[in-house]
């Protein structure tokens, strides 16, 4: 593609990222490196009215420089019917915030094209969408019924806690079979929120790493290993995880032949998928990151496999 897009970016607060480690940075910077327009705003500043979607943006420039990253421009009412792209990259959590965000920008894709498909974001939140995959999961149960949490944990013994709709590896807790605090674990979950839980039987292969795998329009792109922290069972690198070099397995190749497919048909370009030993566990379609990881050990830049597939996509104008 020859012709410059105009792309707006629909992220938290570009001051505060991590320029070292963000995707949408690294997005973002590609995106500018091929001459494409860009604008930043928060998921806040949406509007809809009369059919007519619009956001409160500024243009952006964006260089890889520490303390200095981005130059906003003065903030216009941006209609996002007439832009080419919207990437939608803020983080979760997967709230009611966020599915109304997928409702408005579902108004102008796929005239604007918007990465992901933001209904298909609003149908596959991480840990209800691999449920499609049963065959490829540990022991996966999904309930707020005290009794079938306690009939899974008497049946397994190890198990994952965790609340349905975090991230992170925030609320993420591993009860051994001796664990005495899985009824005021509960509580403490009744009493937060009405959602369901997700229950897990526990992999102890994650003490090797948890596998992020980013797959680009349902084709694996490359791949970062996290290793927990001493004593911790979460791999997440929010809570000190460490990513390193790694190389898939062909039981991981077989997850990704798998599901590339059914993400490719659904608009899902960029999706960040997680394996513990031979078992998928998540499917990250909101925001994923790893780009920047995969780079640095791999020297694999993801971001311009990304933005070949969008712009084979963008409707002409």
């Amino acid at each position: 593609m020859t012709r410059s897009l105009k792309v707006a970016v629909q992220m938290d607060p570009i001051g505060g990222i991590d320029i070292k480690g963000d995707s949408t940075f690294a997005l973002m910077l590609e995106a500018q490196n091929r001459g494409h327009q860009l604008w930043h705003y928060h998921p806040r500043d949406l509007a809809m009215s009369n059919r007519r979607v619009t956001a409160w943006a500024q243009p952006v420039e964006v260089r890889r420089e520490h303390g200095n990253h981005a130059t906003l421009g003065e903030t216009v009412e941006l209609d996002l019917g007439e832009v080419d792209v919207v990437l939608m990259r803020q983080d979760p959590p997967f709230d009611m915030a966020y599915i109304t965000a997928t409702h408005i920008l579902q108004h102008i894709h796929p005239k604007t094209l918007v990465v992901n498909d933001p209904a298909e974001v609003r149908n596959a939140p991480e840990k209800l969408y691999v449920l499609q995959y049963p065959e490829l999961m540990p022991e996966t149960l999904v309930t707020a019924d005290r009794r079938a949490i306690l009939r899974f944990r008497e049946k397994h013994g190890d198990i994952i806690l965790k609340p349905l709709f975090g991230n992170g590896g925030a609320g993420v807790f591993h009860l051994r079979p001796d664990d005495p605090n899985i009824a005021s674990l509960l509580e403490m979950f009744t009493e937060r929120s009405r959602e369901p839980l997700m229950v897990q039987k526990y992999v102890p292969a994650v003490r090797k790493g948890d596998k992020r795998i980013i797959l680009v329009d349902g084709e694996i792109g490359g791949a970062i290993n996290r290793v927990p922290a001493e004593g911790e069972s979460r791999s997440n690198m929010h809570v000190g995880g460490k990513a390193t070099q790694t190389t898939l397995t062909d039981q991981e190749r077989e997850i990704c032949a798998r599901i590339g497919p059914d993400l490719r048909a659904r608009g899902l370009i960029f999706v960040g998928i997680d394996v513990i030993g031979d078992y998928l566990t998540e499917i990250n379609v909101t925001s994923p990151t790893g780009l920047q990881e995969i780079a640095r050990f791999d020297n694999i830049f993801l971001e311009r496999a990304i933005w070949d597939a969008i712009e084979a996509k963008v409707t002409p104008r």
